[in-house]
């Protein structure tokens, strides 16, 4: 027998409460925001004869449960406050999985508002809005795929990634059936993870999530969304997530003012006074800040971190929009709490950061000093690069610094590269015909691949998808270049079985320019080296024009062998390169202490590694 404390401290006795989940330890953490687990005790969880509803609404007057079940109407399934703690609780007889439910809640300003369950691990489909019963069943085969995840050294390992948008890659496809292509795709072409657009329930892809802890049901229900994530580890491809814990909707079911109270919400400074008297804003936003001083809001958000890395065996996170928030000391401190817990409890996942340009940076989001993200994704090289790409070739020459200046900032983070879906296309983005365009795509993808950090492109690119990508619109496959998806393909391959391009990836002793003062020319050459100093050169031409014979530095004598070139036959271009290799002599050139005669087409690189291993540290 179990006893119900009312709000106004009177004890109900004698009420029969036999299928409580939350015990006083649960109770005292969730009052202090100190409960990590927040999933497995609030939310719905099914029983033999039933469902428990639990949830936090601590300046709420009355909670109900409303669903289906009853007709929508509630009044017979009013919820039991749990002393101070702020939790409701019911169990409700013969409700099991498949239900639909929300909230009643009396709110401390008077008014009734209808509310989908914070912590539901379901929802139904969008526009409906109500929350969901289920319990999950998915049976893991990734054991072998976690474990060598928890061994890994992340910043010291192969990381290409491939963002993508699961409602558009295929349109149509449910998470069962991108389960069966997606995975083979990805591994395919190479790539050792692909990061995934926000997949929390939302009502609209151009709104904030409503329901943070339920997988859309768009696609399907929360175990078809593990199984695609199942079928993605036992492939060897790896699961980022974009996970948005600054801002959610301000959707009348979601989480604004959901006791009468901006709860979850952050105030105005010139607001405060709003919290106590129970109000909130003066006008509804389109979106609400997360309250990141509040110890309940970050307790939430922290336990949704875990949630998604222990339920659905989430390899990672990406936060987007960090600088530049309201709050930015709360959300810097909540950040590192969120790192700290999850590198601990999830070992091998990473965290990653959407920056600004490093000219914009106040502080290193990946240093010790910092909120402790693992990477960071490197905007501002992606805007030097894309203005240097977007002049005309022949002009180049006159805008070299462009294309070289992110190596001065190259290691004061650990980076990401990103071309994302949020710069569109770009093949289309760079001057000339059809032909010239696919060629400087070509020669820029092989120079990303090889300069220092990881790399992510957004599906699509792969193909030079030339259109502007929409949410509602799948990709042209009938119109897939297949040259350049070829060179992808073997950019990951040469990219994965060359230590030289990750192993050092966050230290400069692992970089090295032979020739990055040939404006003129608009050629720029650099090496990448291995901890055994094996190195690998790449040489790019950003000119229209070929360079016969070019004279680049190397730093030994020896043979070297062509491993990457853009223009070969087989990416679609004129099959001129440097077949069989290149000797170098000893004879000093640049800044190298030999020096090779190398062919390069117009707007290609070239990777050459020499075809002895024996060699050390310049």
């Amino acid at each position: 027998m179990s006893f119900v404390v009312r709000r106004d401290g009177h004890r109900l006795e004698g009420i029969p409460f036999p299928f409580r989940r939350l015990g006083e330890s649960d109770l005292r953490r969730i009052h202090a925001g100190r409960h990590q687990r927040l999933w497995q005790v609030l939310g719905a969880h099914t029983a033999a004869s039933g469902t428990t509803f639990a949830v936090w609404a601590p300046s709420a007057r009355e909670v109900r449960v409303a669903g289906d079940f009853d007709g929508w109407r509630g009044e017979a399934h009013r919820m039991r406050p749990l002393g101070a703690s702020g939790v409701w609780e019911l169990h409700v007889p013969g409700v099991g999985d498949g239900c639909r439910y929300m909230y009643d809640i009396l709110g401390a300003d008077g008014q009734w508002r209808r509310k989908a369950d914070p912590l539901a691990s379901a929802s139904e489909r969008s526009p409906s809005t109500a929350s969901v019963v289920f319990t999950a069943r998915h049976r893991w085969r990734d054991a072998a795929w976690l474990e060598r995840r928890a061994r890994a050294v992340a910043q010291e390992e192969p990381m290409s990634l491939y963002e993508l948008h699961l409602g558009s890659w295929r349109p149509g496809l449910t998470y069962r059936e991108l389960a069966e292509v997606l995975p083979g795709y990805v591994a395919g072409l190479g790539f050792t993870h692909v990061e995934i657009m926000p997949v929390a329930e939302h009502t609209s892809d151009e709104r904030l999530p409503t329901a943070f802890y339920a997988p859309t049901a768009r696609y399907g229900d929360p175990d078809d969304f593990r199984r695609l994530v199942d079928g993605l580890h036992q492939a060897g491809v790896g699961v980022i997530l974009d996970w948005t814990p600054l801002c959610f909707a301000a959707d009348d079911e979601a989480l604004g003012r959901f006791d009468g109270t901006p709860l979850y919400e952050a105030v105005d400074a010139g607001d405060e006074s709003l919290r106590e008297r129970g109000g909130g804003f003066r006008e509804a936003p389109a979106s609400y800040a997360f309250d990141h001083r509040s110890p309940w809001v970050r307790n939430f958000l922290l336990a949704n971190a875990l949630h998604w890395c222990s339920e659905f065996h989430i390899d990672g996170l990406r936060t987007a929009g960090y600088p530049g928030v309201r709050d930015p000391e709360a959300v810097a401190s909540f950040f590192r709490e969120v790192n700290s817990v999850l590198h601990w409890q999830s070992p091998g996942a990473v965290t990653i950061a959407e920056g600004p340009s490093a000219a914009e940076s106040v502080e290193s989001l990946t240093g010790v000093a910092g909120p402790g993200f693992d990477f960071r994704w490197n905007t501002g090289w992606t805007q030097d690069c894309l203005g240097y790409l977007a002049r005309d070739p022949g002009s180049r020459r006159y805008h070299h610094g462009e294309i070289t200046f992110p190596l001065v900032y190259a290691y004061s983070e650990r980076y990401i590269l990103p071309i994302s879906h949020m710069l569109g296309s770009l093949s289309s983005a760079l001057p000339g015909d059809a032909r010239w365009r696919r060629a400087g795509l070509r020669g820029f993808l092989a120079y990303m691949w090889a300069h220092p950090g990881k790399q992510l492109l957004f599906m699509g690119q792969e193909f030079a998808h030339e259109g502007e990508w929409r949410g509602a619109v799948g990709l042209p496959w009938e119109d897939a270049d297949e040259g350049v998806r070829a060179l992808v393909r073997d950019l990951n391959a040469a990219y994965r079985r060359l230590p030289a391009l990750w192993r050092l990836d966050s230290s400069p002793e692992g970089f090295r320019w032979i020739a990055p003062d040939t404006a003129g020319d608009s050629v720029l050459a650099f090496l990448r080296y291995d901890l055994d100093g094996t190195p690998l050169a790449c040489v790019c031409n950003f000119s229209p024009v070929a360079r016969e014979g070019f004279k680049v530095g190397l730093p030994f004598p020896g043979r070297w062998t062509e491993v990457i070139n853009t223009d070969a036959a087989p990416y679609g271009g004129s099959g001129v390169g440097n077949l069989g290799g290149v000797e170098a002599a000893a004879v000093p050139w640049h800044r190298g202490e030999a020096s090779a005669s190398v062919v390069l087409p117009p707007l290609s690189t070239v990777w050459l590694r020499p075809v002895s291993d024996k060699v050390s540290f310049p």
